[in-house]
């Protein structure tokens, strides 16, 4: 079993088993082997966690802002203490090299601690009156208690800011973790836990996806929802959010552009977004995908970047000098070989990669295409796996023309050594984030989320904080 525990639910201070007892398997990507079983959460047990976040809300809405602070800064820094445990589990259910689980973990830590600096500072405001004897307030108050959904390609990452901006608010939460990997954002509730939060404050559940989303998103209890997916499963739940008047936000699809300028560093370029684009096997969000590069230097970035993605070391995330894991489940090796297959039929070039690796786990060789038409599946389909499209590009226009194709809007990558250039495709490009010769997404304190069909609001920042607090307005005149 590799030392991996059974997964429970946490409902209102306690670990336990579901009602009715089900587990699901977990599986190793690595080897598809099972490791362990993970609880399910049935309608009972579901009833019992709204009415236990709304008790932790109660509580910990009262708790002054400093001492929230204090209990979050606590976690933080258990997170960072466990995080040799933690990390072994992550790769274990996620398949992600060691190095990457590590980074996730204390960039987890680093974000709780943001968010708990920033609840101290949540400030309301004072409104100049129209007559003397009048005082007009800002007061932001927390919006109650919180369903977060989260996906399985950044089991500690995609938590910990909605957790973290709950908690920091004065909000209560009920997470809804993946089932195929449930340990670490276990052992990430474990940390906020022994750190003191009281009961029915954070809450952990697994089990069918959309019983859970479709129960939790109408119940009464719940205030506000944070969703982190695909666009299709974001829309359908942004929908029955609507229909009940819940506050959402919504980090949702991305296909992103990456922007390579003729007079761009092309050496750092093709170093640097290779590292960025099979991390973590290329499931990641905002992976750059649409390589658009400039006619004058696309044969030089072709080869260095060909160059950089075969030097990858590919292989169990457990073993040491790994680069790149495996996928993390079944069905991205499936979609891998589906739009490899499409991009064959476009009469598209396979640099490299473009096949599975073995026999045992969700292998898949990382993967350059060049001269893929835009008919091509993967032109419009986020890979969401180990694969880099490159096509040449004439002028500026061209590139904003392809970059704002589609109805994405997560992140773009641009390289060029023209301040004018760099500024010019900032403002064009329509997008919720752009890195310009380095990369420079996602930290605690910066705006994290798309435009168009990539969702709305933050995950980062205080625009995050803001999205779980409720302004009210208190005008009151002097009393006689």
């Amino acid at each position: 079993m590799n030392d991996y525990p059974p997964i429970q639910l946490y409902i209102d201070g306690h670990w336990r088993e579901g009602a009715a007892a089900r587990s699901l398997p977990v599986r190793n990507p690595a080897t598809g082997t099972v490791i362990g079983q993970v609880a399910c959460a049935e309608t009972s047990d579901l009833e019992e966690v709204a009415a236990a976040a709304e008790r932790g809300f109660a509580v910990w809405r009262r708790i002054s802002a400093f001492d929230r602070y204090k209990t979050m800064r606590k976690a933080a820094q258990l997170l960072r203490d466990r995080v040799e445990p933690i990390a072994r589990l992550m790769t274990l259910e996620q398949g992600k090299p060691l190095a990457e689980a590590r980074m996730e973990i204390m960039a987890g830590a680093d974000t709780i601690d943001w968010f708990a600096e920033e609840g101290r500072r949540a400030y309301g405001r004072v409104i100049p009156p129209r007559q003397h004897d009048v005082y007009q307030l800002v007061i932001k108050e927390p919006v109650g208690p919180v369903a977060a959904f989260t996906p399985w390609n950044f089991p500690i990452n995609q938590i910990v800011r909605k957790l973290s901006a709950a908690l920091a608010a004065g909000c209560s939460i009920i997470v809804k973790a993946p089932e195929e990997t449930p340990a670490s954002p276990a052992a990430l509730i474990r940390a906020f836990i022994d750190a003191g939060v009281p009961a029915g404050v954070v809450n952990l559940v697994y089990g069918d996806p959309a019983h859970i989303s479709s129960f939790l998103i109408a119940h009464p209890a719940i205030r506000k929802i944070s969703f982190t997916g695909s666009t299709p499963v974001g829309k359908q739940l942004a929908a029955m959010a609507g229909l009940h008047m819940k506050r959402m936000t919504m980090e949702l699809g991305g296909h992103a552009p990456v922007v390579i300028f003729d007079d761009a560093d092309v050496a750092l370029a093709a170093k640097t977004m290779v590292a960025s684009k099979f991390r973590n096997a290329g499931q990641v969000c905002v992976s750059p995908t649409r390589f658009l590069v400039q006619e004058g230097v696309y044969k030089d970035f072709v080869a260095q970047f060909v160059m950089h993605t075969e030097n990858l070391k590919m292989g169990d995330g457990l073993e040491s000098g790994t680069t790149m894991g495996p996928l993390a489940n079944p069905r991205r090796k499936a979609a891998m070989e589906n739009l490899v297959a499409d991009a064959r039929q476009q009469h598209a070039h396979i640099q490299t990669g473009g096949a599975p690796v073995g026999t045992a786990g969700n292998y898949w060789a990382p993967t350059v295409i060049t001269e893929l038409p835009t008919t091509g599946r993967a032109m419009t389909e986020e890979p969401f796996g180990p694969m880099a499209i490159i096509n040449p590009f004439a002028s500026f226009d061209d590139a904003v023309r392809e970059a704002n194709r589609l109805p994405f809007g997560l992140a773009a990558y641009a390289w060029t050594r023209s301040a004018r250039t760099a500024q010019q495709i900032a403002a064009c490009i329509e997008t919720g984030m752009i890195t310009i010769n380095h990369l420079g997404l996602g930290t605690p304190e910066t705006p994290f989320g798309g435009v168009k069909d990539s969702g709305y609001g933050s995950e980062g920042g205080t625009e995050a904080l803001e999205a779980y607090m409720n302004p009210k307005f208190v005008s009151q005149a002097g009393l006689l």
